[in-house]
């Protein structure tokens, strides 16, 4: 967990910056290579499916995986043209993505409660993610001009863990020798769970709300740089040292507010963050900014790792990888690409004179994750049926 999400913190969270200084891109332009992990994502469950549920067990994919995207790395890092960058980005994010599904299914596998033991693990990640965001910032490469390094640092991070992936904990495919058709082979039985009313609503609410999150994710570091924010990237880490604090609550808030609350509260607070972000600055209103920052921990737990619980509970023994693909599909694959066709425009559209207009800009996902919210809460119903939703589809 530590390397894997070592691996995308990185290289990822400087990317939008690292496209506007070094290469010239446009706002679209700088979306559209945020893309790329939703191209990834959609392809993800069928990869999964195909894969890890029928043929080949997990931690060798793993392996594999990330020893291709460790030579994908590095040549991303000489690369001069947004034209040049894309087609490697786009390759590597295809075989990234579905590694986010993979650790969760080796991690599950091994676990006999996960809605318990599964934050005490993931945490790990968070903390890579962290690691990554201060090594950027003790450097100084965003003042440097030296983004480029953060792509040959994923590189070494990515041949690490193809490596160690091969003496994971063995997880073999559940379904291995079992005759079976082409919809499960693909991973396409998974989708029974939207036969189930709560979990469809769950995944539309999923893609909904990661179009406003693809404005954070894709322009938030170039807009704390054009800010005068210092170390940015670093300053960014705060985030996930409250996602830290906040995975080790989770058992806790879980057990007392219910899949239901927790979700709402994750909406809520991108809303928070948004608004937090259009009325700060780097002087008097600095404050604001570093609030918003911190409040990534309830933004990302009790949205896409409490997401993660639920669908584990709900899928079943025997589709545990696809369904986790699913979610994958649902957050970094539909809503982020719909999300980056949707910023990137916008960014441009509200570009200044040595800028961007960005209270404006950052007022519209605040309203757009509003709307979610409220849809959510008004329609939102949880049944407690664990683990039996595709079984009795």
């Amino acid at each position: 967990m530590f390397l894997e999400f070592f691996i995308w913190g990185a290289w990822f969270v400087t990317l939008g910056t690292f496209l506007s200084r070094n290469l010239g891109t446009t706002g679209f332009q700088t979306s559209l290579a945020f893309l790329t992990q939703s191209i990834g994502a959609i392809i993800a469950p069928f990869v999964i499916g195909l894969i890890a549920d029928k043929f080949f067990s997990a931690q060798r994919i793993l392996g594999v995986l990330h020893l291709a995207g460790a030579i994908l790395l590095w040549i991303a890092s000489s690369s001069t043209t947004f034209d040049g960058l894309f087609p490697v980005i786009v390759v590597y994010m295809i075989l990234y993505m579905p590694t986010l599904a993979l650790v969760n299914s080796i991690s599950f596998r091994q676990m006999k409660d996960p809605s318990r033991e599964f934050s005490s693990i993931r945490v790990l990640g968070t903390i890579g993610w962290i690691i990554a965001g201060l090594i950027i910032g003790w450097l100084g490469w965003e003042q440097a001009n030296q983004l480029a390094l953060t792509f040959k640092m994923a590189s070494v991070a990515s041949l690490i863990l193809g490596l160690f992936s091969f003496t994971l904990p063995s997880t073999p495919p559940v379904k291995k020798g079992e005759k079976t058709s082409i919809s499960e082979i693909l991973g396409l039985d998974a989708l029974r769970l939207l036969t189930h009313r709560s979990y469809l609503l769950f995944f539309l609410s999923s893609i909904a709300i990661c179009i406003p999150l693809q404005f954070y994710y894709t322009f938030a570091n170039q807009f704390f740089n054009e800010a005068g924010m210092k170390a940015a990237a670093g300053v960014q880490s705060l985030g996930q040292v409250s996602e830290t604090l906040f995975m080790l609550l989770i058992p806790v808030f879980f057990i007392r507010l219910g899949v239901k609350k927790m979700l709402a509260i994750g909406m809520l607070a991108w809303v928070l963050r948004y608004v937090l972000f259009a009325y700060g600055d780097a002087g008097a209103n600095y404050w604001m900014l570093i609030t918003g920052i911190a409040l990534h921990g309830i933004c990302y737990d009790f949205f896409f790792v409490t997401g993660q619980i639920y669908t584990d509970n709900l899928a079943g023994e025997k589709f545990k990888s696809a369904a986790q693909g699913l979610v994958t599909l649902a957050t970094y694959g539909v809503g982020m690409m719909i999300g980056a066709f949707v910023s990137g425009p916008i960014v441009d559209a509200y570009t200044i004179a040595g800028g961007h207009d960005w209270k404006t800009i950052w007022l519209i996902p605040a309203g757009i994750a509003l709307l979610v919210t409220i849809l959510f809460l008004l329609l939102f119903r949880d049944s407690q049926q664990n683990g039996k939703v595709i079984q009795q589809a």
